[in-house]
């Protein structure tokens, strides 16, 4: 009799187990609706060991599945589980978003180009963030097509919107590869001079959304330098060193270890907030440029890319107010986001990387975050 309930007992703790290593799916019904005319879906795919599943209103990454050294599969970007809520968005707007077309910002919103001046929304603080009041993030994509590992998305920028300039065509890929990456590749072409540095804006945390602290994971940056800012946020057109600061990344450290320290570039952004000047040439190559690693379960990511700037953001506004798509609080540095791009402001700073696209040339950016264990 103590052999049966012991073999009950040990096939129950192997279903339990086989369960709560199979992604709980959100219920796409909560995701179908019609927004200015055009059909909102939720769209799954697998690749390798992850599931992912996306939405074409503002190309957003919903849920992200990725296994621990244990094979636990756990949900480690956050997000909402309806459409309702990112319309509405009563905390914060960019979850797991593509923004832009100009991701970062632009200092008070203006701009000359081509030796014309241009005004865009204030937003942020007076400040223009992420592409202005109805970005690239705000409006239904095109789906171009849909495979098993991917979803190719299409959306044109027409010219005047948010009062950037040119009709900008864009193209973007998610892609999930049997080498455990989510890949994203974006293609940008425009019919007349345009600014152009788009990005993608998932906010990542290795145990889980609402899982608790990302201060224990232990992050690196390949980077000498950054582009300090003001106090809203706006690079001052300094590209300093990060040596002998709490910014030096070029060596594992905790995301906590110095996050605190007494630095007045740490208290504008409430923490870190800022954009690493990468250590690589803008030769269209695609490089590994940081890596974020989770002690307590062994999910590291790796973050490759052919930009040259990263932003990385330690969720720094997040005030325990939102509540995330499994009814767990989105609290103050629980999340981290590391964006690829061009370095914020780059219009405004003739001596940084141009994001001035013109009709002759095409945009490319790759992104990529892989994810292995240790």
């Amino acid at each position: 009799m103590k052999k049966l309930l012991l073999l009950v007992a040990t096939i129950a703790t192997l279903c339990a187990c086989s369960q709560e290593q199979q992604p709980q799916l959100l219920d796409a019904d909560n995701f179908a609706t019609t927004i200015d005319g055009k059909p909102v879906a939720l769209y799954t795919l697998k690749g390798g060991n992850l599931v992912m599943q996306v939405t074409n209103f503002g190309g957003r990454v919903v849920a992200l599945w990725t296994p621990d050294r244990e094979g636990v599969m756990e949900d480690i970007v956050l997000g909402y589980n309806n459409i309702d809520t990112y319309i509405n968005n009563p905390g914060e707007r960019f979850l797991g978003a593509c923004v832009g077309v100009v991701a970062n910002r632009i200092g008070e919103g203006r701009f000359v180009l081509n030796g014309k001046e241009y005004h865009t929304p204030l937003n942020n603080n007076g400040q223009t963030l992420h592409g202005g009041n109805r970005g690239v993030d705000m409006v239904v994509w095109d789906v171009v097509e849909a495979g098993d590992n991917f979803i190719t998305l299409h959306l044109l920028a027409a010219d005047g919107e948010e009062g950037f300039p040119g009709n900008r065509d864009i193209t973007m890929t998610y892609t999930l590869t049997e080498q455990d990456e989510f890949r994203v590749d974006y293609l940008i072409t425009t019919d007349a001079p345009a600014l152009v540095n788009i990005s993608h804006h998932s906010f990542f945390n290795l145990k889980g959304e609402g899982r608790g602290t990302i201060l224990d994971h232990v992050l690196t940056i390949d980077a000498d330098h950054v582009t300090p800012t003001n106090e809203w946020l706006i690079p001052t057109g300094e590209v300093a060193a990060v040596e002998g600061t709490p910014y030096d990344f070029r060596q594992p450290h905790t995301i906590g270890e110095r996050i605190d320290t007494p630095n007045e570039q740490l208290a504008f952004g409430k923490g870190y907030d800022a954009n690493w000047c990468l250590n690589r040439a803008d030769d269209g190559t695609v490089q590994s440029v940081a890596t974020l690693y989770c002690p307590s379960n062994g999910r590291h990511m790796e973050v490759l890319t052919d930009q040259v700037g990263l932003q990385f953001y330690s969720g720094n506004f997040f005030d325990g107010t939102t509540t995330g798509k499994y009814g767990r609080t989105l609290n103050f540095r629980e999340s981290v986001a590391l964006e690829t791009q061009k370095w914020p402001d780059g219009i405004n700073h003739n001596h940084f990387p141009s994001i001035v696209l013109n009709p002759e040339e095409q945009y490319t950016h790759t992104c990529i975050y892989r994810f292995t264990t240790k």
